[in-house]
């Protein structure tokens, strides 16, 4: 047997917050709850986020025990993380104060020691929040553990939902869909997508029927479009992308399957949902572009478009206006006509990126493995804005909240504040 231990209760009083309903845009409450946001998109409206800064600039910067590439997620003046010690054996939850950096407390589980992609890590499961709870998942061959805990560090629930078959590990997030936490778990064997009561950790439904080949590392979207029911968006290599309705699980459409494993998350703007597939060592080699709102006599989305080049495989593509801008592994960044799937502009930038792009008042923020910073112009030409150097390896997703950069290194956490008028 496992054994399921607490440890390290540190910090301060107990934090004060107000929960907001998750009908109310978390954007509006300057939030940053889950894997690239608030809605998915990695795109942030804060402003005066410096383009170019040094190691002293930092309004902080900490060691987090172990290492992890999940995403920092935040909550008012909450940051959670999480990471891994011995080969995975030990698995941390760690909340940090957004304004000092100090550690109010780590919550620790013991899993057993597992095989994983040299790229990736036994933390890369990106936590969410919604202002009560905080959830968070990890996984080794024999289960999938989902705990929910107060912002004083108290377990409120924890599902097992069984054996986890994939050859890298877990590397999906989680997503909050209203009262429900969705949890998705694409493996190398039987396979389901769920959905689970937010305050109880009950089962509300789980997806039947789901094909698998093998694990996606893709994380799931919400697309809500005015007027229309809103969907769940969920990529896998053997069912291609699927649409599920989120409030029951059932299938909507899919598509055709993909030819290799989904790794980058799915994307939407302008009425389509672009989602792509690839293999190790290489660009994705497969994108496709669907209306999720229509669909041809076999129940499949209908695709508008396909690319087959200059593919990320695993960084996710930003959506901004009328442009999809891809940066893939190997630092080629490229501006796309999002109706027509065209190139607008190629550059290449060089490096390996193994974290995804984020989308700060129209500028992107790449961030190499060694560390190194790239920010340019999210528009229909290429800019290059500013550098800077985290000076520790990075496969992680910036967060930005509150005025607040945030920047998960191998082994820190750091904190770049955006200047004052």
């Amino acid at each position: 047997m496992k054994a399921i231990c607490q440890l390290r209760r540190g910090g301060t009083a107990a934090i004060s917050c107000v929960f907001i309903l998750i009908a109310t845009s978390w954007a509006d409450a300057g939030n940053w709850p889950q894997f690239r946001g608030p809605d998915g998109t990695g795109v942030s409206t804060e402003k005066n986020i410096p383009v170019n800064w040094s190691s002293g600039d930092y309004k902080w910067d900490v060691a987090i025990d172990g290492v992890g590439h999940a995403a920092p997620i935040i909550w008012g003046d909450a940051v959670f993380v999480t990471s891994a010690e011995d080969s995975g054996a030990i698995r941390h939850l760690v909340c940090l104060d957004a304004k000092s950096g100090q550690k109010r407390w780590t919550r620790s589980i013991g899993m057993n020691r597992s095989k994983k992609h040299e790229k990736s890590s036994w933390a890369s499961s990106t936590p969410a929040t919604d202002g009560e709870l905080v959830y968070s998942a990890f996984a080794d061959k024999e289960s999938y553990l989902v705990d929910a805990y107060n912002f004083d560090g108290d377990l409120v629930w924890r599902r097992n939902l069984g054996p986890y078959e994939s050859q890298h590990g877990l590397g999906v997030s989680l997503i909050l869909f209203e009262d429900s936490l969705i949890v998705p778990n694409d493996q190398d064997g039987p396979s389901f997508i769920t959905a689970l009561d937010r305050k109880t950790g009950k089962t509300k439904w789980v997806s039947a029927g789901r094909s698998f080949r093998e694990a996606s590392y893709a994380t799931p979207i919400i697309v809500r479009e005015k007027g229309k029911p809103a969907q769940l968006i969920c990529p896998s290599g053997a069912m291609g992308i699927t649409g599920l309705d989120p409030h029951t699980g059932n299938l909507n459409w899919q598509t055709e399957e993909f030819p290799l494993r989904t790794v980058a998350s799915p994307v939407y703007g302008n009425g389509l949902v672009i989602a792509s597939c690839g293999q190790g060592g290489r660009f994705g080699v497969k994108q496709i572009a669907v209306d999720p709102f229509q669909t041809d006599e076999r129940g499949h989305a209908v695709v508008k478009w396909t690319r087959e080049k200059l593919i990320p495989y695993v960084p996710t593509p930003i959506v901004l206006g009328e442009h999809l801008f891809e940066w893939s592994d190997q630092g080629i960044i490229t501006c796309v006509d999002l109706k027509t799937g065209k190139d607008v502009w190629t550059h290449r930038m060089g490096g390996n990126y193994s974290g995804s792009p984020l989308c700060i008042d129209g500028k992107l923020y790449g961030v190499e493995e060694n560390g190194k910073v790239v920010v340019i112009e999210a528009g229909p030409a290429f800019k290059q804005l500013g550098t800077a150097d985290l000076g520790d390896g990075c496969h992680s997703t910036p967060a930005v909240a509150n005025g607040r950069l945030f920047l998960r290194t191998f082994e820190r956490l750091k904190c770049l504040e955006a200047k004052r008028d």
